[in-house]
C-alpha cells in the first residue's frame, strides 16, 4: 500500500485540473468579462462622499448598501473612471420585505459643474417590485442643461438631432411579473456609442438611442452603484465588466 503522503501531490493535481476546467468553462460562457468585485473587500471601489463611508460593506460575498449609515450616495468603481463602450453584468436584490427601495447604476458619470446634481450620468433605474415602470427597469437622464426625456420600462426611445423624442413599445420586453421580489435579479447593461440597453432577467426593460451633437452627450465617465435613500438596503453581487470597441 502506498504511503498517503505519496498520493497527496496527485490529489492536488486533480483539484488544479478541476479548478482550471471551471475557469475555462466560465470564460467560454462569458468571453471578455472580468469580475470587478472580489466578493471579500471594497478593493477597486470608493464611496462618493465622506458621509457615506460607513454605508457600504461586504457581507457573505455581496456588496451591502445601507441608507441609514450614510443616506444618498454612490459607490464608485475606481480602476477605470473613463468608461465609454462596455457591457456590465451583476445581480441585485432588495432583501427587506415591504421596504420601499430605490437604486440603480450611473454610467458615463462625470462631476456636475452646474451644481444641480453631484454627477451627470445616464442612470439605469432599479427599484422594489411595485414602484412602477417609471423607475424599475427605466432609464433616467441625470443631465442638467438638456432635456431629460422619458424612457420608462417598456420604452424604446430615440432622441433626434433636434432633441425631439420618439418612443415606441418594446415587444416581449420585461414585465413586473418577471422580477423576483426580495430575491436576486440579474442585470445586463450595454453601452455602445449612442445606444444604451437595460436587460433584467434576460429581458429587455428599456433602451435609448441619441443623435444629439457630441457636445450634449456623455461620452465617457464613471460607473457608480446608487444608494438612493435613508432607511433602505440594497445588495449587489457577481459584478462583471467587458470593455468593447
Amino acid at each position: 500500500m502506498k504511503n498517503p503522503l505519496q498520493l497527496f501531490p496527485a490529489f492536488l493535481f486533480i483539484i488544479f485540473l478541476s479548478m482550471h476546467s471551471t475557469l475555462i468553462a466560465e470564460e467560454k460562457k462569458e468571453p471578455g468579462f472580468t469580475s470587478i468585485f472580489d466578493g471579500k473587500t471594497l478593493t477597486g471601489w470608493e464611496v462618493s462622499a465622506e458621509k457615506s463611508v460607513g454605508a457600504w460593506k461586504v457581507e457573505d460575498g455581496y456588496l451591502a448598501g445601507n441608507g441609514d449609515k450614510g443616506g444618498r450616495g454612490y459607490l464608485v468603481y475606481t480602476k477605470d473612471k473613463q468608461l465609454a463602450n462596455f457591457e456590465l453584468k451583476f445581480s441585485y436584490r432588495f432583501p427587506v420585505v415591504g421596504q420601499a427601495a430605490n437604486s440603480g447604476v450611473n454610467i458615463r458619470a462625470i462631476e456636475d459643474k452646474t451644481g444641480k446634481r453631484d454627477y451627470q450620468a445616464y442612470h439605469a433605474d432599479l427599484g422594489h417590485v411595485g414602484i412602477g415602470g417609471r423607475v424599475l427597469g427605466a432609464w433616467d437622464f441625470h443631465t442638467p442643461g438638456r432635456k431629460e426625456h422619458r424612457c420608462f420600462r417598456g420604452d424604446s426611445l430615440v432622441i433626434g438631432k433636434n432633441d425631439q423624442p420618439t418612443i415606441s413599445a418594446i415587444t416581449d420586453g420585461l414585465n413586473q411579473e418577471d422580477i423576483k421580489k426580495n430575491e436576486w435579479n440579474d442585470v445586463h447593461i450595454v453601452a455602445k456609442d449612442n445606444h444604451f440597453q437595460l436587460f433584467i432577467n434576460g429581458k429587455l426593460a428599456s433602451e435609448f438611442t441619441e443623435h444629439l451633437p457630441d457636445s450634449k452627450r456623455l461620452q465617457k465617465g464613471m460607473l457608480q452603484l446608487q444608494l438612493h435613500d435613508p432607511g433602505m438596503i440594497v445588495h449587489f453581487k457577481n459584478i462583471r465588466l467587458k470593455i468593447t470597441d
